[in-house]
């Protein structure tokens, strides 16, 4: 995922996704569109350009590129005919655009751009759903891709991290984990978990009782929190894009239904999600720079860190170009105690 699609509005924006510079505007249609982020003429970046009449206008020179990134304008060539030359064209990317994000494909050579279209980037649930509320983040962190989808599927840091937001103050009770891993997939579901303690929990359940709760991570790097209680129900997709090994970007849907008006129910969701992802941002970054401090990554893992060895597993795998788990065995479901 590259950008918000509001991010589109006005001016080319600048990406870089898997180590690609992109520059991304809007062609003359009203899609999305991403270029290298180097004009052919002079190398000057594109994304310090702007949209003009549908094509993207390099600042220095003003040579004009389509969506596809040919060559539609050469200022003060005669010949205007000839400005669309096999030298002249800037590198496209494939794009698509839903939910209110723009996707792209960083590096055709992987052959990954006609799975990619044949079955459509992940969509996100509930999204422009009537009686649905959509707040939509975009920011960057310092951490690794695995350190900050761990960070998002992991239970037991929230009642330290984010203590008196989202759980803490109560003593923990027992409940049980119920691990599944399929194709491309592994979630973890909460048995009998009481409405977690804390603002963001008195919100998604007033009255209190026990939640429905399912944490998933989906290739290539989507990770989803679930809760439903009643008729509330919550659920946070959150889309990683590594830039570089300790710099990711993360675009978030938090979607949600509390059977308030969509204003109110934004006004008091917004603030709370900021929140938490300021605090989250925060120990990421001070963890990158401890793992840089100490010269690397050093893990010591329990039964409790739930789904983050599942992560680690399929990334690996996915980037050897795998399919389906390694070993059968880690298919099957698998239960966990644990106390929350």
């Amino acid at each position: 995922m590259a950008c918000l699609s509001g991010e589109l509005a006005r001016r080319p924006v600048a990406r870089t996704v898997l180590g690609t510079p992109l520059a991304l505007f809007r062609a003359g249609d009203g899609r999305a569109a991403a270029l290298l982020d180097r004009c052919p003429h002079r190398n000057a970046p594109l994304s310090l350009g702007r949209s003009r009449d549908g094509l993207l206008e390099c600042r220095y020179h003003g040579w004009r590129f389509d969506g596809e990134g040919s060559c539609r304008l050469v200022p003060g060539l005669c010949d205007g005919a000839g400005a669309d030359r096999p030298a002249r064209r800037a590198q496209p990317f494939p794009v698509a655009e839903h939910d209110g994000f723009v996707w792209v494909v960083p590096d055709i050579s992987l052959g990954e751009e006609a799975r990619f279209f044949d079955a459509g980037p992940p969509r996100f649930p509930c999204v422009d759903e009537p009686g649905y509320v959509t707040v939509r983040r975009s920011l960057r962190v310092e951490s690794t891709l695995h350190a900050a989808l761990e960070n998002t599927l992991d239970v037991p840091h929230t009642a330290f991290l984010h203590g008196g937001l989202f759980r803490g103050g109560r003593e923990p009770v027992d409940i049980e984990v119920v691990v599944r891993e399929g194709a491309g997939m592994v979630e973890a579901e909460y048995l009998g978990e009481p409405r977690p303690t804390g603002i963001a929990g008195r919100v998604l359940a007033p009255h209190g009782g026990v939640v429905w709760h399912v944490d998933r991570f989906l290739l290539p790097s989507i990770a989803q929190v679930e809760y439903r209680l009643g008729r509330h129900h919550l659920v946070m997709t959150s889309a990683f894009t590594p830039v570089a090994d300790f710099d990711t970007r993360l675009h978030a849907a938090v979607t949600f239904r509390l059977g308030v008006p969509a204003a109110v129910a934004r006004a008091v969701v917004t603030p709370i999600a900021n929140r938490i992802f300021a605090q989250d941002e925060m120990i990421l970054r001070r963890q990158a720079e401890n793992i840089r401090r100490f010269g690397g990554e050093q893990f010591s893992s329990t039964e409790l860190d739930v789904l983050g060895t599942h992560v680690w597993r399929m990334l690996r795998r996915a980037e050897r170009g795998e399919a389906g788990p390694a070993d059968p065995a880690e298919a099957a479901e698998r239960r966990v105690r644990m106390r929350v």
